[in-house]
């Protein structure tokens, strides 16, 4: 046959085209076989004919897991949902990018503040990207993440062909899908009978919120799920995923009107646990104002308009006691968020538990799973009367949210008594708003309230990071950071008297003025005040420190001093230079203010004839106790000035003293 010189150099022409676009292919091939950390991955393209097909013949982006993702993936992976037929470098991939997957659904792009970027609930590893491009300007681009890309697949029982639902077709299909043995029956029925088909139909992007079947076991919950309610599970135009999400960043929900606003955050617990709530900041007669918790059983389910995320109960709704709330997370066998607190309760008898259960109004600052993993606290555990006093330091017989801490912190330093009519507890509030950290002080332990405001049908629960009565730091550790310590501590850092206070070996009993007791004395003694904070003086400075502090072989808690009171005018304690002469009486008082009366016991401090208040008795620390105190341990007989010179009148005496003695003995000489 003949065959023209034209012919030969096309058939020529098209032979080297396949052969460059086969060592493109080939290339991007290799480079995925020579890689050890992605052989899982590339193992399983290797067995997918259109993968193949894709690589060889097509410009592409292949998303690749590496073998450690593959360790935490449970299930079978689809290979087709980690390629789009395009190809896109970092800084062209767009919020959402179409998968080659049967249906092609999309893959969602997550550009973080750090610059960090997500494929749905994959982290593209930096600077691991690979591009290539051959002679005809066929572009192929790698990105190696760090979790295999998990679809919507349906169960193998399922009758029908299933592809790229949107949300709604999820809701309706769901008891077909592989979504584990979640079932969203009561939540479907509400969703049909509130007519909001269309809210989980709309194009876009947008994260859906559905409560589980579990979450419904108390029989009156569903009627609640109105139409304001679903409006809440709903974050329109916004796509978050778990692990792209900024935690604790409110997203204005669906139900975000003049007369209702309700926003949407995400946060994770230490133990790796993703919770959502919703905060109802103005709300209406059927939707009380608060935040709700929901533990997420199922999260990142990509769906065509958006993702879901399953939830173990629905948001909004407030329809459970404190004491509920504490059972409910126990009963159902969850790990919940304070699942550790309600055990403790329970193994120091219960009678916590039905305390609490006998308050018609009470808040609990409930410490996380993590604030009991500590040694110091395993020994207290054993001891119940002592657990059952620690527990009752959390329990406070008032509502209490963030807006009513806020109005009792504006002047100065909250002060709340607690069911342990012996002890207070001290709230501080710093920063705007939106970035606000509120900190409470009880037992000598300083703990950040992690998550506040959670909504009962009696009160509140606000979770904080350390169990409070289990002191964690010594006495000189306390003093720097406690604000209400701050004068006593900067006199005793300019006259190193400080320094004694991180002996771990000692045990000191600390009566610490307050910085508004300093204060007092700045008006009563104004020359002396000045000259005790200056570094020129602080060997008197010091002088008066050592008067309070209390050196023995072990603390004196105010009922210890109070009982020893009842038996001697004077309990002399030692100190570092001499003795310490004092009596404490107790006195019952009544705290009463806008939001809440109360019935307390207090102490007042007998010292040379002065009654000084004990207004936080029994701030215990690794190495001692600290009471704090409305007034120094301090005279105007203590104190000489003049012509500049300042001492307290016993080292005059002493000088004086010495002075006489060494007369004496010149004149016997």
């Amino acid at each position: 046959m003949f065959v023209s010189c034209e012919t030969s150099a096309l058939a020529a022409l098209l032979l080297l085209c396949c052969c460059t676009m086969h060592a493109a292919a080939a290339d991007l091939v290799d480079k995925l076989r020579d890689d050890s950390e992605l052989s899982q991955f590339y193992s399983l393209l290797e067995q997918n004919p259109v993968a193949n097909s894709t690589l060889s013949l097509r410009s592409c982006t292949i998303f690749v897991p590496t073998n450690e993702a593959f360790q935490r993936h449970k299930g079978p992976t689809h290979v087709l949902y980690h390629i789009t037929t395009a190809a896109f470098s970092k800084d062209q991939l767009e919020k959402t990018v179409s998968s080659d997957m049967n249906g092609n659904p999309p893959l969602y792009i997550t550009k973080s503040r750090n610059g960090d970027i997500y494929v749905n609930n994959a982290r593209i590893i930096p600077s691991l990207s690979v591009e290539l491009t051959d002679r005809e300007g066929k572009r192929q681009v790698m990105h190696i993440i760090d979790e295999v890309l998990d679809p919507l697949t349906a169960l193998p029982t399922a009758k029908t062909e299933i592809n790229n639902l949107d949300a709604l077709q999820f809701i309706q299909k769901a008891d077909q899908l592989n979504v584990g043995d979640n079932k969203l029956r009561t939540y479907r029925s509400q969703v049909t009978l509130m007519k909001k088909e269309s809210l989980y139909q709309a194009p876009g992007a947008h994260t859906f919120l559905l409560p589980v079947d579990e979450g419904f076991k108390l029989s009156t919950r569903s009627s609640l799920v109105d139409g304001k309610v679903i409006d809440g599970h709903v974050i329109p135009n916004t796509v978050i995923f778990t692990a792209a999400s900024q935690h604790d960043e409110p997203k204005t929900s669906a139900a975000f009107e003049d007369q209702l606003k309700v926003t949407v955050s995400f946060f994770k617990q230490k133990d790796g646990k993703m919770y959502v709530k919703s905060n109802t900041i103005i709300g209406d007669a059927k939707h009380p104002q608060g935040v709700v918790l929901a533990e997420i059983v199922k999260a990142n389910i990509p769906v065509k308009n958006g993702v879901i995320h399953l939830i173990h109960r629905p948001l909004m709704i407030i329809d459970t006691t404190v004491t509920q709330f504490l059972q409910f997370l126990n009963d159902n066998g969850e790990n919940g968020a304070l699942r550790k607190f309600y055990e403790v309760i329970m193994d120091a008898g219960g009678a916590v538990l039905e305390g609490i259960n006998n308050l018609s109004e009470v808040t609990i600052l409930a410490p996380s799973n993590e604030a009991w993993n500590i040694s110091s606290i395993d020994n207290i555990i054993r001891d119940r009367k002592k657990m059952t006093d620690i527990l009752n330091m959390h329990i406070i017989k008032d509502r209490l949210n963030v807006e009513k801490i806020r109005q009792k912190n504006a002047n100065m330093i909250a002060q709340v008594p607690t069911v342990n009519n012996r002890t207070f507890l001290y709230f501080n509030i710093n920063g705007d708003d939106a970035d606000a950290v509120i900190t409470v002080e009880g037992g000598g332990v300083n703990a950040t309230v992690l998550q506040a405001d959670v909504a009962q049908t009696n009160g509140y629960v606000h979770i904080i990071d350390r169990v409070l009565g289990v002191p964690h730091t010594t006495v000189l550790g306390k003093l720097e950071t406690d604000p209400m310590m701050s004068d006593t501590y900067k006199m005793g850092e300019f006259s190193h008297f400080n320094d004694q206070l991180n002996n771990t070996q000692r045990r000191y009993t600390f009566f610490v003025p307050r910085d508004k007791g300093w204060q007092k004395t700045e008006l009563d003694y104004p020359s002396a005040h000045k000259k005790l904070f200056m570094r020129d003086f602080a060997y008197h400075s010091k002088y008066i420190l050592e008067r309070h502090l209390v050196l023995a072989d072990h603390v004196f808690t105010m009922k210890d001093l109070a009982q020893m009171s009842l038996t001697t005018d004077n309990v002399v304690l030692p100190t570092l230079r001499d003795s310490l002469k004092v009596k404490v009486e107790e006195e019952a008082g009544h705290l009463h203010d806008e939001y809440a009366s109360h019935e307390w016991t207090g102490y007042v401090l007998v010292w040379n004839y002065k009654k000084i208040n004990v207004y936080r008795p029994d701030v215990e620390c690794t190495n001692g106790i600290i009471h704090v105190i409305d007034y120094p341990l301090l005279e105007e007989k203590d104190i000489v000035v003049s012509g500049g010179s300042y001492l307290p009148e016993s080292s005059i005496c002493i000088m004086l003293a010495n002075l006489i003695m060494i007369t004496i003995a010149k004149f016997l000489n």
